[in-house]
């Protein structure tokens, strides 16, 4: 911590040795306030995802990098059942190749005859689970194409703007039947 402003995050140790060194020289004002019974699960596991997306990064690139990363995030999960005497926590242990669930489907569903394809095609590109920032630029992804990829791999579609424009709606009028066709989906405006 370098500047001056407002923050929201968690004071460790070190950040508290500097907070010292600040408040000594009387020039800073600094304010802070105990962590909420009802707030703290949030920022803590924020806290500890970055702290372990710093370490599970610094391995080593190669082959065994993943291997590396999911050998880690099982022993953890093993300390934590010791640690919580929980037997059902290492129903989450990871499948050792590391694989990720992208689809599952019905084959008698209708589009059936080629899944792949047709997961492929819905998919957002910005994945599920991930945020991501679009900027009115052409550089990178193209909301438009995101937003009609979202409407399609969903089962139910919620508008939340301060405004639009008919010609937005319009965009995605098309989809939105198409979408429709496959599955039905609640649109709502």
């Amino acid at each position: 911590m370098s500047t001056a402003g407002i923050y929201e995050e968690l004071i460790t140790q070190l950040l508290k040795s500097k907070l010292e060194k600040y408040s000594k020289s009387e020039s800073f004002f600094i304010e802070s306030q105990a962590l909420e019974p009802s707030d703290a699960a949030l920022y803590l596991s924020r806290f500890l995802q970055n702290i372990l997306h710093i370490i599970l990064e610094t391995y080593p690139k190669g082959q065994d990098k993943v291997i590396q990363q999911i050998e880690l995030s099982n022993k953890l999960i093993y300390w934590l059942r010791d640690y919580l005497k929980d037997e059902d926590i290492t129903e989450n242990l990871i499948y050792a190749k590391g694989h990720l669930l992208k689809a599952l489907y019905s084959t008698q569903n209708p589009v059936a005859n080629d899944l792949k394809a047709h997961v492929s095609k819905i998919t957002p590109l910005t994945g599920l689970s991930q945020s991501e920032l679009f900027t009115g630029s052409n550089v990178g992804l193209s909301l438009e194409t995101e937003l009609k990829r979202e409407i399609l791999s969903s089962d139910e579609i919620w508008w939340l703007v301060s405004f639009i424009k008919w010609s937005g709606i319009r965009i995605f009028a098309d989809d939105k039947h198409t979408h429709q066709a496959q599955m039905p989906v609640e649109f709502k405006l």
